[in-house]
């Protein structure tokens, strides 16, 4: 049997919908999702196997003008990863303009000749008119290989996506086994999971000054023992992360520990504890010890 597959890179502006569009392709989560900008911040990969073809999704930092070294290590991942994708999926929002970042993003692909196909998302917040003109507009300026209009939260139009997928996917053996939907170690997946809890559950309160570290994993056969590290940048956002009496991090830990006993199929016992590191985001030892690291920083 001749199998086929592709390298196809998820490229957007924060908060365009990326991860939410990641999980909506696999059919399963992987990527954390949140209503704040640069939520993921290095790449993840999603793998999905049908029979004969494999795609290879890769989720990237939102595309932005870099305050911080944080920010400068997710925009050289985006720039990593751009070289050696097969087709770029780049995702708009409904009703909104090209800023120069994103301009810049497409500059680069269409200078490297990559297949750039156009996802106009959140279309259910916007009128059929605006559509059409937002379309027109931007097709005039860049010659994509396709536009498509869907809403990855209501999973409107993955059929499409796929139909114009499949043409471009080359002729190659399998990058990754059959039965895997990611490559990410066990242990990023469960810190991601408590890090997405941290922003949905404490809102606009806390910044993106969290990390979170695994520092203990034990695996048994139907119970997994994690004791995590939750590090932010200010005594006051560590009192908003801990609540009164500690109430908001036992929701934190609750909510994390049903999305991976789900994930995984086994208990969760999760032991979540609060440190203060401050401007961490500007530390290079630190980012490196929080798992952002590489020649990149």
């Amino acid at each position: 049997m001749n199998t086929k597959t592709a390298f196809i890179m998820i490229a957007g502006k924060p908060n365009a919908g990326k991860s939410t569009l990641m999980n909506a392709l696999l059919g399963e989560k992987i990527a954390i999702v949140s209503s704040k900008p640069q939520t993921t911040r290095n790449r993840i990969t999603g793998i999905l196997t049908k029979e004969n073809t494999q795609y290879v999704f890769i989720d990237t930092p939102g595309l932005h003008r870099p305050k911080t070294l944080l920010g400068e290590y997710m925009m050289k991942a985006v720039g990593s990863v751009s070289s050696g994708v097969d087709i770029v999926l780049f995702i708009v929002e409904a009703n909104t303009e090209l800023n120069s970042a994103e301009k810049n993003a497409l500059d680069g692909f269409f200078a490297a000749k990559t297949k750039v196909i156009l996802l106009i998302n959140k279309i259910d917040k916007c009128n059929k008119g605006d559509l059409a003109k937002q379309m027109h507009e931007i097709s005039d300026r860049y010659n994509f290989y396709s536009i498509i209009p869907i809403s990855a939260l209501n999973k409107d139009g993955l059929d499409i996506i796929f139909s114009e997928v499949d043409p471009l996917l080359i002729e190659s053996p399998f990058f990754f086994p059959e039965d895997i939907t990611t490559d990410q170690p066990e242990r990023q997946i469960v810190a991601e999971i408590i890090r997405e809890k941290i922003l949905r559950l404490t809102e606009d309160e806390i910044p993106h000054g969290v990390a979170v570290v695994i520092e203990e994993f034990k695996e048994k056969k139907y119970v997994i023992t994690v004791r995590a590290e939750i590090f932010c940048e200010k005594e006051g956002h560590k009192r908003i992360i801990i609540g009164k009496n500690g109430e908001m991090l036992k929701k934190i830990g609750t909510y994390a520990r049903e999305d991976i006993e789900k994930l995984f199929g086994v208990r969760m016992y999760l032991d979540l504890w609060v440190k203060v590191k401050e401007n961490w985001r500007d530390r290079p030892a630190l980012l490196s010890n929080f798992g952002y690291k590489g020649e990149e920083i």
